[in-house]
């Protein structure tokens, strides 16, 4: 008899704390999703001591070509490596918009770049692939990498940016690759 006194009992104190217990799902915060806007770059390296960068500087516009193209080279990393379900490419739609919106930029921009590898002594297509490389360098270790690249699409094709100069790259391999702006006189 106190053995089935004890049972119920049991039974009743897990019925009450049940009781307690929601069914409902948890409610979780849902990320803000942000505007676009040219806040999406990874921090920089810091610079090297400025005794020794007279040497290696590019004026700005060296460097503005070379910015140009570390947009385009990361973007195009971006859409291969940020991948849905199946292997699906998530940002190839956004890729072809920026092609579009910035084809003759781009094409210019092959010819600037080719000008500033052949006046710091170094191979265009090294460069290119460099940038490339290190990009893809990135994805396994930046936990923002897709968000990156799909906040830097959204806001190169955005009505507000009209010259691939306003839009900041993802990353900034100018300082890994001994490119440096040229201090101020």
């Amino acid at each position: 008899m106190i053995k089935q006194i004890a049972l119920a009992v049991g039974f009743a104190v897990c019925v009450s704390a049940l009781g307690g217990c929601t069914l409902e799902k948890p409610k979780t915060a849902v990320a803000v999703k942000k505007p676009p806007a040219p806040d999406y770059q990874a921090a920089n390296p810091p610079l090297p001591p400025a005794g020794n960068i007279r040497a290696i500087c590019y004026n700005e516009a060296d460097l503005s070509a070379f910015r140009v193209r570390q947009t385009q080279q990361s973007l195009v990393v971006g859409v291969l490596q940020c991948q849905g379900a199946g292997g699906v490419r998530l940002y190839e739609r956004q890729y072809t918009d920026f092609l579009n919106k910035f084809n003759s930029e781009l094409n210019s921009n092959a010819k600037e770049l080719q000008a500033v590898a052949n006046k710091k002594r170094a191979n265009f297509n090294v460069m290119v692939t460099e940038i490339a490389n290190r990009t893809a360098g990135r994805a396994p270790v930046d936990p923002e990498f897709c968000g990156r690249q799909l906040r830097a699409f959204e806001w190169a094709l955005t009505g507000e940016v009209s010259s691939l100069k306003q839009v900041p790259s993802p990353y900034d391999f100018g300082p890994e690759m001994s490119i440096f702006p040229c201090p101020a006189p």
